[in-house]
């Protein structure tokens, strides 16, 4: 029966490997503690609570009748309105609420985003290495799938160059994520405006996921420039999740600024994936962007001090790099060379406690990497994993 049923399942699904997540936390399993706890490097999870007034202000809301229907499939317009406003004083650039929909995570505004722009069979381009669900998602559409190479020697940030030379006529989109995941690397302003110039001289939609911009190193600086772009309604779209900065990846909540008549065609398809993204934490989040604007910014730098304490600890790891650090992230070279990076993230989880992420699983030519997700363990924690990678042996 097994074998009947999974005959008959779409091929583009059962093509797919399981989530990457779930089966490296697996490993740990087999770990005795003899080390000590275990650490989780696997997940971009917030290593601490949301503040105190978030949790009031999402209890109050899950508990009113108001927020208990369904609402509006762009999202609640005083949440529309609050972002919109956030993203215009941080771009210092004009946005409204109509160029917001509201979405049940970045995941969801990744795939609707795509689904409004792309069909079965036409072209996206992402990034080498490349965040897994951007292609699940893209295989599960029956779009095709081709990659622009992130070099290790430029810290992982494309070269606007090499972008010319791959990028063709045929590429409806470019995605890219920036803090990027998996290699936490950070594209500056200036590339990110040639890229923009190029995608736009072809004719390509350039959607960046910024989900991890508030942790950038410099709260006031504007991370870039292409909202003041004359055009930028006809080739941009930004991708954004409320999950890290306000510690609520449970709630499922993301946003996606495009053009107006972009938001209207996306709007269709939220309309068939989830109607709406959840109410009460739409209603908590709209009052508490600006209110919890210094508890992110503390945040924002402890997420730092992690960023550090992770650099340091590599460091004294005999023969690993540590390639590209920011953000939530760490694109990590480790030294045994030949070695499968599956193999070597399932001996670090049963035998020295750390789950990581092997390197293959972000795509073609990362074997010599683990990525390691420093964001939910603290500093302190972080410095003791040099003693236990000394344990490791192939």
């Amino acid at each position: 029966m097994k074998d009947v049923a999974a005959s008959r399942i779409n091929p583009a699904v059962s093509a797919l490997s399981l989530p990457p997540i779930p089966a490296v936390k697996a490993w740990a399993q087999a770990y005795d503690g003899a080390l000590g706890p275990l650490i989780d490097l696997s997940q971009a999870v917030p290593g601490y609570p949301p503040h105190d007034e978030m949790l009031r202000l999402s209890g109050e809301a899950a508990s009113s009748k108001a927020f208990a229907n369904y609402g509006p499939i762009e999202g609640l317009p005083v949440l529309r309105e609050a972002y919109a406003a956030h993203v215009s004083q941080l771009y210092k650039a004009k946005l409204d609420a109509a160029q917001v929909q509201i979405t049940a995570g970045c995941n969801q505004a990744f795939i609707a985003a795509v689904m409004a722009l792309a069909g079965a069979g036409d072209t996206v381009m992402l990034s080498n290495p490349l965040y897994f669900n951007h292609e699940t998602s893209l295989a599960m559409l029956g779009i095709k799938l081709e990659l622009m190479p992130c070099r290790a020697q430029n810290g992982f940030v494309p070269d606007p160059q090499e972008l010319k030379e791959v990028l063709h006529a045929g590429i409806k989109v470019l995605a890219l994520v920036t803090p990027n995941n998996p290699t936490g690397a950070v594209y500056s302003a200036d590339v990110l405006k040639q890229i923009y110039e190029i995608c736009r001289a072809n004719g390509t939609w350039l959607i960046l996921d910024e989900t991890y911009r508030d942790f950038l190193e410099d709260a006031d600086a504007v991370p870039h420039h292409l909202f003041d772009e004359a055009d930028w309604h006809d080739y941009l779209i930004q991708l954004y999740s409320f999950s890290k900065s306000f510690c609520i990846p449970g709630h499922r909540l993301g946003a996606i600024i495009a053009a107006e008549a972009v938001i209207s065609e996306i709007a269709k398809i939220m309309d068939n994936l989830q109607i709406c993204a959840p109410l009460p934490p739409q209603a908590a989040i709209a009052q508490a962007i600006e209110p919890l604007t210094e508890w992110r910014n503390e945040n924002r730098r402890e997420i730092a001090s992690r960023a550090q304490a992770l650099r340091s600890a590599i460091a004294q790891m005999e023969g690993w790099e540590a390639i590209s650090v920011g953000a939530y992230f760490a694109f990590v070279r480790h030294p045994f060379k030949g070695v499968e990076s599956a193999a070597i993230s399932e001996k670090l989880a049963k035998t020295c406690g750390i789950i990581t992420i092997p390197g293959a699983y972000f795509g073609e030519g990362q074997q010599d990497f683990l990525r390691f997700a420093f964001a939910n363990v603290d500093a302190e924690t972080i410095t003791v994993l040099p003693e236990r990678v000394a344990a490791l042996r192939f």
